[in-house]
């Protein structure tokens, strides 16, 4: 990914970093509804996650994530933008005459080809099934957990790697893509938040950060006990 950095012509510019975009021309049969950024409210108007709302209208792009087209050989046609994601999507033609989107592979170029399949060749952007009964997989989080024999994996890293380096260098920015702006509760009044109240600038008053409905904050574990899944982690997260 290319690094596009504004010259400072304009305050919203001045430390602006963006990725050079790759141009977009969807096939009609591969995208579908208006799908929106999630307003962060439910039915009833009532807000449900803080921060959301607004955004730009988008158009969902059908991503091929199962890899069922099995031992047919595929060729990445075009390499898009997605809206919905930070990574990049490519375009695979495969022999059949069948047209999909997949993750763009980091390092993958217009005319690679891909296949998936159980006794095909270890490469970049091939899909394969998992061997014995079960895998372990390490999570960027540092927790390991057990994966079932059923699932397969893609050969590779996903594309896009630099994308935490872009800066949007405004406000407006980020309210394309839905994201609403985030106030300090210390900031607040005591009836919107714990940290709220006080004379000037004051400190929270309380031995622990609360979030807005007083429960901890900041290094607490908030996982459910004895959940369904606990079998499968072999070894937690580090805090």
């Amino acid at each position: 990914m290319a690094i596009h950095l504004y010259k400072t012509s304009t305050p919203s510019t001045r430390n602006g970093a963006v990725d050079s975009q790759v141009k977009s021309n969807t096939r009609n049969n591969l995208i579908y509804g208006q799908h929106r950024c999630g307003k962060g409210r439910n039915s009833r108007g009532i807000i449900t996650a803080r921060h959301r709302g607004g955004g730009h209208k988008r158009l969902y792009r059908k991503i091929d994530f199962r890899r069922n087209e099995k031992y047919i050989y595929g060729r990445i046609v075009t390499i898009e933008y997605d809206p919905n994601r930070n990574a990049y999507i490519c375009l695979i033609h495969y022999g059949d005459g069948e047209k999909r989107y997949i993750l763009h592979p980091r390092g993958a170029i217009i005319g690679d080809t891909i296949i998936s399949g159980t006794e095909v060749p270890i490469k970049m952007g091939n899909a394969l099934p998992l061997k014995g009964k079960s895998a372990t997989l390490k999570l960027p989080s540092g927790e390991v957990r057990l994966i079932s024999k059923n699932c397969s994996a893609t050969v590779g890293q996903v594309g896009n790697a630099g994308v935490n380096q872009k800066s949007l260098g405004r406000a407006g920015s980020k309210c394309w893509l839905g994201k609403r702006p985030v106030v300090r509760g210390v900031v607040m009044n005591p009836v919107d938040h714990p940290h709220g109240g006080g004379e000037g600038r004051a400190p929270i008053g309380r031995k622990k950060p609360a979030t807005p409905w007083g429960y901890p904050a900041l290094g607490r574990r908030s996982r459910k006990r004895n959940k369904y899944s606990d079998n499968l982690i072999l070894r937690r997260r580090s805090k």
